[in-house]
């Protein structure tokens, strides 16, 4: 399954990349899996998606929650949560 990630405020600044083209196993069917997946690289990727930290996802530009199926050819974005004042 391919998919288009992008990655928003100091999730991009840590990752040093805002959007990337994946193929991804066909094993991996959720937004946690893909989650799950990408902490699997290793550092960077492990600190910033760690499943302590909180984060946001949208798929194909909806707020999702963490057990949405994931679809050929989606804009998966992830970013951490906004506070304001």
């Amino acid at each position: 399954m391919k998919l288009e990630l992008r990655f928003f405020a100091s999730l991009r600044e840590t990752l040093g990349v805002s959007q990337e083209s994946v193929t991804i196993p066909t094993t991996v069917k959720t937004i946690a899996e893909l989650r799950t997946y990408l902490i699997e690289r290793g550092n960077p990727w492990s600190e910033v998606l760690a499943e302590g930290k909180v984060l946001r996802c949208a798929l194909n530009q909806h707020m999702v929650d963490n057990n949405t199926a994931l679809q050929d050819g989606a804009e998966v974005a992830f970013f951490p949560p906004v506070t304001g004042g």
